[in-house]
């Protein structure tokens, strides 16, 4: 099949990539020029494991193509994806600008028949308003506008895409349905299914199933403060809780809040929709409120370790994207945990494996940028540890311990076991487990 992609952000880039590996032809068209360029000459301008390979294959092979120009690349396609941004509004609303100025944008260059699927996530209604957006100029039997959330987990987005779970598609028409049934059958070879359904509970889908996982995180956040105050060990709680076929394993791990460019914005998005809908949905404004105050947990945790003053102290952060194996910081608790810090007076020195360059276009000068992770605890009093990279996971405790001045961590990920932890003369501090060794700190 012909594809065009509209925006090549983390979506875009990765739906555009992988159906050029099924075979398809596909043109990503963006209207940031210099990305465009960056992308012909091969540089991929996002971190997302694996997908370097497949574009470099796909771009070589003639299957993969970038443009600037929307009427050329929706020229031959018979498919269109707008993966557009949908930022979140000062009133939580997603903002519909990006995609209904390329809906309008379509509906005077299309000269024939085209499925429209909207790859973003939008609030309900939002296909009808782009069918009629290209209605205002388009006869009907010339489009299909269909739903296609993505479900796409940042780190682990390609494997996701090529082999999902699900395939959720919101369509009315019997022809857009088969074509979306022709695109997506090499994804599903093994049975997973592909799900027809109206549009409206197509988008509804996307935003219950995040808000859900959203949901499950602030729990056990919630637990876990419960857990320290009660002293029991959240771990031991959450193995308790997994292993109940009803509730499962995942998204049961304590932290210090969500983060990312989807979580935040869709619970967002689904409360502004129920509020529309005069609804008052009070459990999503409670998970919104914990994951706020959860942001400031681990702060908090060395603000009063150092007895509220770390005026001319320096605090070592590993960890600055919202997850491994990610470069992306929207929304990402290290943020919140060092603007606090630094309001406090700290001097913060920070290591992520990928995420430095993001970091650095917003603080500038106001850290310092470590070359690797024990260069970013040499000299500082105390370690951060905010992002669970896989190579924070079994550090040298000896050399971490030496370089520290007061000989302390705050774990805001749980990376490490407790009896390790009291078996060295290192004061710890995680989160929903009893603090080890309580050691003052030297002034």
């Amino acid at each position: 099949m012909n594809i065009a992609v509209v925006g090549t952000g983390y979506v875009g880039l990765v739906t555009g990539t992988c159906f050029a590996e099924t075979g398809n032809n596909v043109t990503c068209v963006d209207i940031d020029k210099a990305k465009v360029e960056k992308m012909k000459n091969g540089i991929v301008p996002i971190f997302e494991p694996g997908l370097e390979l497949l574009f470099e294959r796909n771009a070589k092979q003639g299957r993969l193509h970038f443009t600037t120009n929307l009427e050329e690349a929706i020229k031959d396609a018979e498919i269109i994806f707008l993966a557009l941004p949908t930022p979140p509004g000062e009133d939580g609303s997603a903002d519909l600008s990006y995609i209904m100025g390329v809906a309008r944008d379509l509906s005077f260059i299309i000269k024939d028949y085209k499925v429209i699927i909207d790859k973003s996530t939008v609030p309900v209604g939002t296909a009808e308003a782009v069918h009629s957006e290209l209605a205002a100029n388009l006869k009907e039997d010339m489009f299909d506008v269909v739903s296609n959330p993505e479900f796409l987990r940042e780190g682990v987005a390609v494997d996701d895409f090529m082999k999902p779970d699900r395939v959720v598609i919101g369509t009315s028409s019997a022809k857009a349905k088969a074509i979306m049934q022709q695109l997506y059958d090499p994804f599903v070879r093994q049975g997973n299914p592909i799900i027809f359904m109206d549009e409206r509970s197509a988008e509804m889908t996307k935003y219950a199933a995040n808000s859900y996982l959203a949901t499950r995180i602030s729990y056990m956040n919630e637990i876990a403060n419960l857990c320290e105050a009660v002293s029991a060990n959240v771990d031991m709680v959450r193995m308790g809780m997994g292993s109940d076929s009803r509730i499962g394993k995942r998204f049961l791990f304590p932290g210090v809040g969500y983060g990312g460019s989807c979580f935040p914005k869709d619970v967002q998005a689904l409360a502004k929709t129920a509020g529309e809908y005069n609804y008052d949905f009070k459990i999503l404004k409670s998970v919104m409120q914990v994951n706020k105050k959860q942001k400031t947990i681990l702060s908090q945790k060395m603000i009063n370790y150092f007895g509220g003053d770390l005026k001319g102290r320096t605090i070592a952060v590993w960890g600055l994207a919202f997850k491994p194996n990610t470069d992306d910081i929207r929304e990402a608790p290290a943020l919140y945990i060092m603007d606090e810090l630094i309001e406090a007076g700290a001097k913060i020195k920070v290591f992520d494996p990928e995420a430095m360059e993001n970091v650095k276009e917003i603080y500038g000068d106001k850290l310092t940028y470590a070359e690797n992770q024990y260069d970013a605890v040499d000299g500082a009093d105390a370690l951060a540890i905010i992002t669970e990279w896989s190579v924070f996971r079994t550090p040298d405790f000896d050399k971490v311990a030496e370089a520290l001045g007061n000989r302390a961590i705050f774990d805001g990920r749980n990376l490490y076991d407790l009896h390790k932890m009291k078996s060295l003369d290192i004061h710890y501090e995680s989160i929903g487990r009893s603090p080890i060794l309580m050691r003052a700190y030297s002034a």
